[in-house]
């Protein structure tokens, strides 16, 4: 009987494609190795949405409602450096609004309100990320209100990931890709003056830090059960090609044309010229944090204020574009 109303649902899921949800959120707090992550749910729901300022963000949804009985599948976000969980939010509520529950953490020790990681453990930093994404995965599957809600298949449960910057790199190593900081290293030694602010976050850290050494080839960072990923002008740099050339997840890279925090030539680029099959999307005149919402709120970092965007650039209607994109990629690669 159970397999019958699953069967029911996938149906239904599969029917309602064309259809919107509304969309739902509610925060959790998971464990994530020695600490908990907070972790934003958006979810399908049929209750309606309002507009709640959260900072300097804004979330468009129910506020804690009834979602949906399934979910077409579950899919992990993890923001860039000194992030936030909200940041992404037009992005998280397209794909909820197409069925999908989406889980979006804040990653601990490296968020808006702390940078301990990079700080005071920049030789684990590559390899804290991933697995801290892996670890919400664990508990969401184990999580009583939401397990039952993931829809599965034969090869288990339907799971992607999306990333921006230092995310994208996130979501690459679950697919596969493999991290070596001596050539991270190499590369600022050598093309230092052309990807410059990427370069410098490196100087940041205390002089006195131990040296990295690349992750030993049995402590994989890969997450078999994520089956499908898109990064958004992904940190790139660091990954060995013989890696990316494993890697068979199925890839997305979207890529800022003009953006100046992380050269494409080095970084999306790199991963789309040695990943097999990546599709890679161009994104014409824009600068690093267009694939952001556009804060309330001046933030600034290396690369500007993270709401500015060139001339004629129009953020709003590239996020909802982005969010359909996307939607599609991972009904695609998912189902």
């Amino acid at each position: 009987m159970r397999a019958l109303i699953r069967s029911f649902l996938t149906w239904l899921l599969t029917a309602a494609q064309t259809f919107a949800f509304q969309v739902g959120w509610q925060e959790l707090h998971l464990p994530c190795g020695e600490r908990d992550a907070t972790v934003a749910l958006y979810y399908p729901t049929q209750a309606p949405p309002h507009a709640i300022a959260m900072g300097p963000f804004t979330v468009n949804a129910a506020l804690y409602a009834a979602p949906e009985p399934m979910c077409k599948g579950l899919i992990l976000v993890s923001h860039g450096v000194g992030g936030s969980e909200l940041g992404h939010g037009r992005l998280c509520e397209a794909l909820a609004s197409h069925g999908y529950l989406v889980a979006a953490l804040r990653h601990p020790g490296d968020n808006w309100q702390e940078d301990t990681l990079l700080k005071q453990t920049p030789e684990r930093y590559w390899s804290v990320r991933p697995r801290q994404v892996s670890q919400v995965l664990d508990a969401l599957l184990a999580h009583p209100r939401w397990k039952d809600r993931i829809l599965r298949d034969a090869r288990g449960p339907r799971v992607g990931a999306l990333g921006h910057s230092a995310g994208g790199y996130t979501v690459l190593a679950l697919a596969g890709g493999k991290p070596n900081l001596a050539q991270l290293r190499q590369h600022c030694l050598k093309e230092g003056a052309e990807d410059p602010i990427f370069c410098s976050m490196g100087r940041r850290t205390p002089e006195s830090a131990p040296a990295a050494a690349p992750a030993p080839q049995s402590a994989t960072l890969k997450d078999p059960r994520v089956r499908a990923v898109a990064a958004l002008s992904p940190v790139s740099v660091l990954f060995t090609a013989d890696s990316l050339a494993a890697v068979r997840t199925p890839t997305a890279i979207w890529v800022a044309a003009s953006d100046r925090f992380l050269v494409p030539k080095f970084h999306a680029e790199w991963v789309a010229r040695n990943l097999p099959g990546a599709e890679l999307h161009r994104v014409p005149n824009a600068w690093h944090f267009a694939f952001m919402d556009t804060p309330t709120m001046p933030i600034t970092t290396p690369d500007g204020d993270i709401a500015a965007d060139p001339p004629g650039f129009d953020r709003k209607t590239f996020l909802a574009t982005l969010g359909r994109d996307l939607a599609a990629f991972f009904d695609r690669t998912l189902q």
